[in-house]
Parts: C-alpha cells; sequence; structure tokens
C-alpha cells in the first residue's frame, strides 16, 4: 500500500491502520531463502531453482509467502510442488486446446515432467501460468535434485489428479460448459484438486521427520482440510467463473425447488446464471447459504488436523490459510455482492489472522468467532437455517470441548487461570481440593508402610461425648477455682 492509501485507511478506518502497522512493524519472516546462510535448503544459489521461486511468486502471490517460511527443505519441496501443479493446472484451464490434444497430455503429465527436455509452447496467450510450460526444463531440472522420498510423492499425487482433471476437462469440453450435477460429483472434483494436495503435503510432513509417520494416514482429515479451502473457494469465485461458463455448484443443491418455495412459492432455478439476476435476490441468498453449509461440515476435521501437528513453521502454514478460508466464508454468507462481483477480505482482517494463527487454542477460536457471526446473521425463514445452527454448533462444542473458554492462560505468566464468574470453575476448584486431599492420603499411608509405628501410623483416639463434656467441665472449675484463690490472696495483702 502506498503512502496515500494508508492516509486514507488512517482517516476512514483507524483500527484496521493500527493493525497494519502493528504487521509491518512486528512481523517479521521466519527465515529469507535468499540468504546465504539458507542456500543449501532453499537452492537460491542456483539459477533454475531461483527460476523456480520467480514462477511461485508470479502464480500466487498470497500463497507464496507462507511457503518460503517452511523451514529446512521444505520450502523448496513445497515450492516446485505447486509449480508441478500450476503447469498442470494451466493445461486443464486452457481453453484454446482441442480436447484431443489437452487429454493424452493431462493423463500422462506425471511422465512429461520427468522427460528431459520437454516443454510446451502452444497454451494460449491469455494463460497467465503459460510460461511455466514454457520454460519447463527448469523445474525438471530441480524435480531430479530432489530427495527421492519428495519427488515420489509429487509424481504420486500428481498421477492421481490428472485423472480427475482429464475427466472433468472432457465433460467441460462437449458440453461446452462445466456443470457437476450431484453433491458426490461435487466432493469428487474438490477431492482431486484440493483435497489430494492435502495428502501429498501431509506427506512431506512426515517424510520430512518434522511430524509423525502415522500422520501421513490420516487421510480422510487431510482430505478434509483440502477440500475445506476448495469448496470456499469456488463460492468466492462464483461470479468470475461463471462469466466463463465454468459451474461448480452442483445442481442438486442450486436447483432445489424448496429455495424458490421460501422465496416466495417461485420456481426453482434451472440455469445458475439466474442466481445474479435481477429480482433473484432471495433465491440465490438460499442457495448460498446450502452451498455454505456443506463447507462448514468440514470445519471440524480442519481443527481435528490442525491439533495433530507439533512442528510451528507446518502448523502457521496449514493454519493460515485455513482461518483465511473461514473469514471468506463469514464474508460470503448472505452477502449478494458475491453473485455481482469478486470479494475478498480486508488486508487489515489479513494481517490479524496472521499474526494469530500460531497455536491450535488460538485458531480454535478464530473460527468459533466466525461461526458464531455466521449463525449470528442466518434467519429462520432459510431452508437451511437448523443445519447452519448444527454445524455452527458443533464447531462451537468442538471449541468447547477441546479448549474450555472458562480456561485462560495468563499473558505474562502462561499459567493456567479459571474464569470466576464461570460455574464451571468451581467444579474445577472442588475437584482441586478433593485431589488434593486424595494425594495427602496416599502419601500419609506409604508413609505408614515404609514406617510402622511412626506418628504417622498412629490411629486417632476416639473420645465420647461423656469424656469430652468430664474434660471441658474439669478445666472450667480449675480456672474458678484459680480465680478464687486469686481474689482471696488479694484481699488478705492488700
Amino acid at each position: 500500500m502506498g503512502a496515500l492509501s494508508m492516509l486514507t485507511l488512517l482517516l476512514t478506518h483507524p483500527f484496521e491502520f493500527r493493525i497494519l502497522l502493528q504487521y509491518k512493524l512486528w512481523h517479521e519472516p521466519r527465515r529469507d531463502i535468499t540468504a546465504p546462510s539458507e542456500h543449501a535448503t532453499s537452492g537460491w544459489d542456483r539459477p533454475s531453482m531461483r527460476r523456480c521461486w520467480e514462477f511461485l511468486d508470479e502464480t500466487s502471490r498470497s500463497f507464496c509467502g507462507v511457503i518460503k517460511e517452511l523451514d529446512g527443505d521444505l520450502a523448496r519441496v513445497v515450492c516446485l510442488f505447486y509449480v508441478v501443479l500450476r503447469g498442470l493446472d494451466t493445461i486443464e484451464d486452457d481453453m484454446t486446446l482441442p480436447d484431443e490434444k489437452k487429454q493424452p497430455m493431462l493423463r500422462q503429465f506425471h511422465k512429461l515432467a520427468m522427460t528431459p527436455g520437454w516443454n510446451f509452447t502452444e497454451s494460449g496467450p491469455q494463460e497467465k501460468d503459460r510460461q511455466v510450460l514454457v520454460e519447463w526444463p527448469v523445474v525438471y531440472e530441480e524435480l531430479t535434485r530432489l530427495d527421492p522420498r519428495y519427488r515420489d510423492i509429487i509424481l504420486d499425487i500428481t498421477s492421481k489428479m490428472e485423472v480427475g482433471m482429464a475427466d472433468f476437462a472432457h465433460k467441460a469440453a462437449t458440453t461446452d460448459e462445466l456443470y457437476i450435477e450431484t453433491i458426490e460429483e461435487y466432493n469428487l472434483y474438490c477431492h482431486y484438486v484440493a483435497g489430494l494436495v492435502g495428502q501429498a503435503l501431509t506427506g512431506f510432513w512426515s517424510a520430512s521427520g518434522k511430524e509423525a509417520d502415522w500422520l501421513d494416514d490420516q487421510l480422510e482429515l487431510s482430505n478434509s482440510m483440502g477440500i475445506f479451502l476448495q469448496k470456499t473457494n469456488i463460492i468466492r469465485d462464483f461470479r468470475e467463473d461463471a462469466e466463463q461458463r465454468r459451474f461448480f455448484w452442483p445442481r442438486e443443491i442450486w436447483g432445489r425447488e424448496i429455495y424458490g418455495k421460501a422465496a416466495g412459492g417461485r420456481p426453482a432455478f434451472t440455469d445458475l446464471t439466474q442466481t445474479y439476476q435481477p429480482g433473484n435476490e432471495q433465491q440465490a441468498l438460499w442457495v448460498q447459504s446450502g452451498m455454505v453449509v456443506d463447507v462448514l461440515s468440514y470445519a471440524c476435521d480442519s481443527l481435528d488436523y490442525l491439533r495433530l501437528l507439533k512442528d510451528q513453521s507446518v502448523f502457521t502454514f496449514c493454519a493460515i490459510p485455513q482461518t483465511m478460508a473461514m473469514a471468506t466464508l463469514s464474508l460470503c454468507f448472505m452477502n449478494y455482492e458475491m453473485f455481482q462481483r469478486h470479494i475478498k477480505i480486508r488486508r487489515a482482517e489479513a494481517a490479524s489472522l496472521i499474526m494469530r494463527s500460531t497455536n491450535p487454542r488460538d485458531v480454535a477460536y478464530i473460527f468459533r468467532d466466525y461461526a458464531r457471526s455466521i449463525h449470528a446473521r442466518a434467519v429462520p425463514e432459510d431452508p437451511s437455517f437448523l443445519r447452519i445452527s448444527v454445524a455452527c454448533g458443533k464447531i462451537e462444542q468442538w471449541c468447547e470441548r477441546n479448549y474450555p473458554s472458562f480456561v485462560r492462560l495468563g499473558t505474562v505468566s502462561g499459567q493456567v487461570q479459571y474464569d470466576p464468574d464461570d460455574v464451571r470453575t468451581k467444579v474445577v476448584e472442588a475437584a482441586q481440593v478433593r485431589d488434593r486431599e486424595l494425594a495427602r492420603e496416599k502419601r500419609l499411608k506409604e508413609l505408614r508402610e515404609k514406617q510402622p509405628g511412626t506418628l504417622a501410623d498412629r490411629q486417632p483416639v476416639e473420645t465420647s461425648t461423656r469424656e469430652l463434656i468430664f474434660y471441658v467441665g474439669t478445666a472450667f472449675l480449675i480456672v474458678i477455682l484459680v480465680g478464687l484463690a486469686a481474689t482471696w490472696v488479694l484481699l488478705q495483702y492488700l
């Protein structure tokens, strides 16, 4: 942002200005891949790898930052994986290529990628990432330098992804538009283009030794994490895709009659372009709500996945896109502007999410806060109202079960504190008292066993009520007699 933009922001949104200023002053990158000390793992000293880093900057400015902060070889590995996928995606998206030429390239891309000297120069001039394919030999050179454990994961996932992309590209070519009919088909598409990416990244984490080996077996969680991001992007990018006649929203959702009935007895949509035609605003929002509730079903799986991560750089890499997606989902919900133009979260909000997405607890609370925001805007007239409420409630429940809100961490000491106004605090305190009593009894028992006959081993002598009255009365009598004797002495000698 320029000086004029920052001044305008200061005058119009001072709170956001403060957040951006804090981000620029205090947020420091974890590593600098251009530093000589990082060349051994980042490969910046090699012209071929440096060109791959440039490809990454050109294809995804928002994603390249978190990639570069990964520790060790992981940054370079994920960079190359992303560039390979951009090459595959460029072929799949290119509408200037006839289907008969596109199909064999897509279905054997993992082999072409490892063919010495191969490149492709026939991409349409409008394809922004066509240069990746033109200069593919530099990508090939770096792939050959990769550790086989990483390269095998890249090629394996690419071979699976290319099949799905080829199938959907063929459908788009033969029907002149991409219509997804069922939710099952929608889930399959998102698995191919994003769920497999999540599985590949998990494989990298385990192969690097930064995460446990068994994490690579959590296929459902890694798949859900990728699908959560992809489905959010599909909702946000609706208008851009619709203008290109690429419709990823499944007809099984947007074609439901119940949405038309809830909008005043109107008929169901027969074409997805009807959602942004004048007069259809309310029905379009009901359709959008149905899409949002579908995405929210993956939120708890994403949180479960993040809880399993131990390495800080890996966690940050995974958590930031997830919180950004949740913020985007909240922005889109019940926002008709999404059907009219491309919308995105504000820079200050993005900066705040980057600074806060550092541990599972804070990320869970971010999810919870956006879930509450979504639920607050849901209305009973919405046919998806109950499902929205349940989905948001599950996120709230997940947070309370794993990170109870009445438990706080001291900002300085880091010690656990409890909210005195929460009734659960009394339960915890009573349990702590009971635990201390049990621990004391246990120590006494151990002491008796080790040193029998000691003071700790003596049983308390039970005193009857009569004996107690006798002792108290005797003591009282003694006190009276002593007082009388003292009085007599004083009268005799004074």
